[in-house]
């Protein structure tokens, strides 16, 4: 009887997670309907409360700006980010892992899913937005350049690392504006690839 009154603990714990999770998504659900169908700035936080029927105390536990509520993804993204890397193709160089990583989740493609260009569209069109999502990328700098120096076999101290995994983040934004954003991003990360092999005398027969 003893295991039996203290087993159900964890699940409990579990079960408390799980309400959080469904909490979070039905707000982060609500704001993105809203935001789709009129507009960042034209949503207000009480409107997006109320439509997922929380208190706005309780939404800005689980979300702290409004900004937050469109990009609820963040540890996600940086885990594809970096997994990009880790588990490229044999012989596939670095940045030309991190290119096909931006050109597929980070600009949507002409025949790409509705629901990501209706997401860019949203995100092109509130500089708010914009502005936060760059400054989400940039976050993740630190710890790509960390693995890029793991990979290269370069020290993690070295600013190449640090220089590639910043213009890496940086490269989606210079493409904005232009009339084909996958060719500019993929003239940049030529740019980045050209400079990267020139570091082949220290890198010798590692994955570059």
């Amino acid at each position: 009887m003893t295991d039996t009154e203290t087993g159900p603990a964890p699940a409990q714990m579990g079960r408390r997670e799980r309400k959080k999770a469904a909490t979070r998504q039905a707000i982060a659900d609500a704001a993105m309907r809203l935001f789709l169908e009129r507009g960042y700035d034209d949503v207000g936080i009480r409107e997006i409360a109320d439509a997922a029927d929380v208190s706005t105390t309780t939404l800005f536990k689980h979300f702290p700006v409004k900004e937050a509520l469109v990009f609820d993804e963040d540890a996600d993204q940086e885990a594809r980010l970096l997994a990009a890397v880790r588990e490229r193709p044999q012989g596939q160089s670095i940045p030309a892992a991190l290119r096909e990583h931006a050109l597929r989740y980070r600009i949507p493609a002409a025949d790409g899913d509705a629901r990501f260009t209706a997401f860019a569209d949203l995100v092109n069109n509130a500089p708010a937005l914009r502005d936060y999502l760059q400054g989400m990328w940039l976050r993740h700098s630190a710890a790509l350049a960390q693995v890029i120096a793991e990979e290269s076999g370069l020290s993690e101290a070295d600013p190449a690392c640090t220089a590639l995994a910043h213009f890496t983040l940086e490269a989606p934004r210079a493409a904005r504006g232009h009339d084909d954003p996958r060719q500019a991003i993929t003239r940049a990360f030529d740019l980045l690839e050209s400079g990267w092999h020139t570091l082949d005398p220290l890198l010798g027969d590692l994955p570059r």
